[in-house]
């Protein structure tokens, strides 16, 4: 719970009494390798922050997994529009390494949003930085090439292509396993 508190405070400094209340109301989940954080079909009724380990986002389109995006130590994750509008999901997240996670509920984090002004610095600093990346991954499919988003990737983020397994990394860049394999042999 240390680096929650820490990573939000780097944000926007945290007052003595929310740091009470959140390490009243913050909850531990131990989850497992391949388990799920959220199933496509559910609610997202959690935001949670990544503690140790690594997830990963995906949907299902004509029964192939499409992945969106990779969680890591000290990544919040969420499903957005599930979360944030209490609505069906289309997304799921899953574990790819055994995960430590502390999360809250969609009704605790509105009451720190009343009852806590200083933490709505804290969401839109938070919702800025992950709509900047999202516009960035949205530019990277739409206007580069397989190995230029493969480039970018090792460039902002080495540890992922060590720890997501190939057909993931594929998934992710909009690639096949053929076209990945030949851009890393070109290495």
């Amino acid at each position: 719970m240390k680096n929650l508190l820490e990573f939000l405070n780097a944000v926007h400094p945290l007052s003595p009494d929310l740091k009470e209340h959140l390490s009243g109301i913050l909850k531990v989940n131990e989850l497992p390798r391949k388990s799920y954080f959220l199933r496509q079909g559910h609610i997202c009724r959690y935001i949670a922050f990544v503690e140790k380990g690594l997830l990963r986002c995906y949907y299902e389109k004509d029964e192939k997994e499409v992945c969106s995006w990779f969680m890591k130590e000290g990544d919040v994750i969420i499903s957005v529009e599930s979360f944030f509008k209490q609505t069906i999901s289309y997304e799921n997240i899953q574990a790819l390494e055994d995960c430590t996670l502390y999360y809250i509920n969609f009704n605790e984090l509105q009451y720190i949003y009343q009852h806590f002004p200083e933490f709505n610095f804290t969401g839109r600093v938070l919702a800025e930085n992950y709509y900047a990346l999202s516009e960035q991954r949205l530019y990277s499919i739409r206007m580069q090439r397989g190995k230029e988003r493969y480039d970018y990737l090792i460039d902002k983020f080495p540890e992922l292509i060590r720890r997501v397994p190939s057909k993931y990394l594929a998934s992710y860049l909009g690639i096949s396993e053929f076209t990945l394999s030949r851009i890393r042999s070109r290495k």
